[in-house]
C-alpha cells in the first residue's frame, strides 16, 4: 500500500460525469466507532478519460490518544487573538521563503496519469531539499516550485520509506535558497503553538496553527512498518501538506508533517509530523545517497 492519498486534483472543480458503472454491492455492516483511517497528507490527482476519479487508501491503526486542554479565563480573547496573530504573521514571514511545493508524475494504472503533490522544505544553498518519501515514491519528472513562484526540476538523492522521508537536490544559484532553522523537537510540550506551512490541496504557501495536542504517537510506514514517537497536532493539516514543516513559535522546524487521522479524505484536526530530531538522525544518510 503506498500511503498516499487519491483525490480529485485541487483545481479540476468541475469534472466531468463518471461513466455509468455496474450497481454496486450491498454496503458492509458499518465498522465499531473506534477506527480511524490514517491518510499520508500527499495528493493524488488521476486524470482518465471522460472524467476524474477519486478515492482514498487508508491505514488501519488503533485510535491515538487525544490530549484534553484546559482553558485559563484570566486572559482577555482580544488581546490573546492580536498576540497570536502577530506570532503566526512573524513565523511565516520568517519559514515560508524555505517552504517549497513538489509534484511528481505517477502512474496509477489501467492507463490514468497522475501527479503527486505535497511540500518540502530546503535545507541548505546546496539545493537539498527534505520531504516525504510518500511524496515522491515511485514518480518521475520531480519537480519543485519555490515560494517566489519559480521552479526547478529535481532529483532524488536519498530515502527512506521505514521513516518516511527523502531527500531531493536541486541546481539553483544560491541566492535562490533559504534553508529553514532545524529546531530541538524534544524540547516541544503539550499545549506548544505550532504552525504548519505547505500545499494543501496545492495550494502552495498555505498556513495553519494550533498547537501540539500530544506526544509519541504511533502510526504505519509506508512501507508497512511502524513510526513511533509522532508528533499530533489540531493544526489543520490536509492532503499536500506531507512533507511540509510544523514550526514552533520561534520560527524553528520541529516536525515534518506526514499524516491526519480522519474518518474522511480531509482535516478534522488530528494531524501528525515526523519529529526533527528523529529526522536528524537519518539525514546525513540520505543526504549521501543512502534508500532504505
Amino acid at each position: 500500500m503506498s500511503n498516499l492519498v487519491a483525490q480529485e486534483f485541487f483545481d479540476d472543480r468541475s469534472p466531468a460525469p463518471a461513466p455509468a458503472e455496474a450497481p454496486a454491492a450491498p454496503p458492509a455492516s458499518p465498522p465499531p466507532k473506534r477506527f480511524r483511517g490514517r491518510l499520508a497528507a500527499a495528493v493524488l490527482a488521476l486524470a482518465v478519460t471522460g472524467g476524474t476519479g477519486s478515492g482514498a487508501l487508508a491505514a488501519e491503526h488503533s485510535t491515538p490518544t487525544v490530549a484534553a486542554a484546559s482553558t485559563s479565563g484570566t486572559t482577555s480573547t482580544t488581546s490573546t487573538s492580536t498576540q497570536s496573530s502577530t506570532t503566526a504573521e512573524s513565523v511565516y514571514k520568517q519559514v515560508s521563503p524555505g517552504v517549497v511545493t513538489i509534484t511528481a508524475a505517477v502512474s496509477g494504472g489501467r492507463g490514468q496519469v497522475g501527479q503527486a503533490t505535497g511540500s518540502g522544505i530546503v535545507l541548505d544553498t546546496k539545493g537539498d531539499i527534505l520531504t516525504n518519501d510518500h511524496v515522491i515514491a515511485g514518480g518521475t519528472q520531480i519537480q519543485v516550485t519555490f515560494s517566489d513562484g519559480t521552479s526547478a526540476n529535481a532529483t532524488l538523492v536519498g530515502s527512506n520509506a521505514g521513516a518516511d522521508l527523502a531527500v531531493l537536490r536541486v541546481s539553483v544559484p544560491a541566492s535562490s535558497l533559504h534553508p529553514v532553522t532545524l529546531g530541538n523537537s524534544s524540547n516541544v510540550q503539550i499545549g506548544d503553538s505550532v504552525y504548519a506551512i505547505g500545499s494543501p490541496f496545492g495550494l502552495s504557501g498555505s498556513l495553519s496553527e494550533g498547537i501540539v495536542s500530544n506526544l509519541n504517537q504511533t502510526g504505519s510506514a509506508p512501507n508497512g512498518g511502524t513510526m513511533n514517537g509522532l508528533l499530533q497536532t489540531d493544526a489543520a493539516i490536509n492532503p499536500g501538506n506531507s512533507g511540509g514543516p510544523l514550526v514552533n513559535a520561534q520560527g524553528q522546524v520541529i516536525g515534518i508533517n506526514n499524516s491526519i487521522e480522519s474518518p474522511v479524505d480531509g482535516n478534522v484536526g488530528v494531524g501528525f509530523a515526523i519529529p526533527i530530531n528523529q529526522v536528524t538522525q537519518v539525514l546525513s544518510s540520505l543526504e549521501g545517497g543512502s534508500n532504505v
